[in-house]
């Protein structure tokens, strides 16, 4: 299929078939960001929650200084809870170091779990070790999901002297946790890690299994 131009991307994002304006959205993938941006800009407001979400999305990939006050400014305010949640994503796809105060904010005081996790993830892609003290208490969380994602967070920050409190979660029942434990440990060079990285190598789970022995490879390298 040949490439769509500008002109006709803008034509089909105005379009009324909901579809044609997520088909849009897909084809500036291959259009530059300083460009796409202003066209993403169009449906941030559509009336399908859909568009809205993968415009939200776009706008971590497609990078220009404007996006990072229209991400916070969603995350902050929008009514939508699932659109606060993209919006913390694609917050951690900018890399942005300012990123850190508002994705806080959003873990402390949101009400929807789908939005904590969604800072916690992106706390971790922005590998910023001052996010440590509220990935910390994410593992405090009473939604497991949000465990998960506090726990390979630590990892991507390179957080060590958490150690100690993520291998809390050593004996998990949750066999995810135990693989996001067994990744995050390989980040993470301590006698502590390795000695909790040759007991997941026997995990009843096979990809706990798995993650362990990467994990223990990739230390054994540094």
């Amino acid at each position: 299929m040949s490439q769509l131009t500008l002109e006709q991307i803008a034509t089909q994002l105005e379009s009324t078939n909901s579809r044609d304006r997520l088909l849009a959205l897909v084809s500036l993938r291959e259009i530059a960001d300083e460009d796409a941006v202003p066209l993403i800009k169009k449906v941030l407001d559509d009336e399908i929650l859909q568009v809205r979400s993968m415009a939200v999305f776009a706008l971590g990939i497609k990078q220009t200084d404007e996006c990072f006050a229209i991400l916070t400014k969603l995350l902050e305010t929008d009514p939508d809870y699932g659109i606060r949640a993209d919006a913390a994503g694609a917050l951690g796809y900018l890399k942005d170091g300012r990123a850190l105060e508002p994705l806080s904010r959003a873990f402390y005081e949101d009400t929807e779990w789908l939005v904590r996790f969604s800072a916690a993830v992106s706390l971790g892609n922005l590998q910023d070790i001052r996010a440590k003290q509220v990935l910390l208490k994410a593992l405090d969380s009473s939604e497991t999901v949000v465990q998960q994602a506090a726990i390979a967070a630590l990892g991507e920050i390179k957080a060590i002297d958490a150690v100690e409190a993520i291998l809390k979660f050593a004996s998990s029942e949750d066999w995810l946790i135990r693989q996001r434990l067994a990744e995050a440990l390989g980040n993470l060079p301590s006698d502590q890690s390795l000695s909790a990285l040759r007991f997941f190598a026997k995990d009843e789970h096979p990809q706990v299994r798995q993650a362990a022995i990467y994990s223990l490879q990739r230390l054994e390298m540094t």
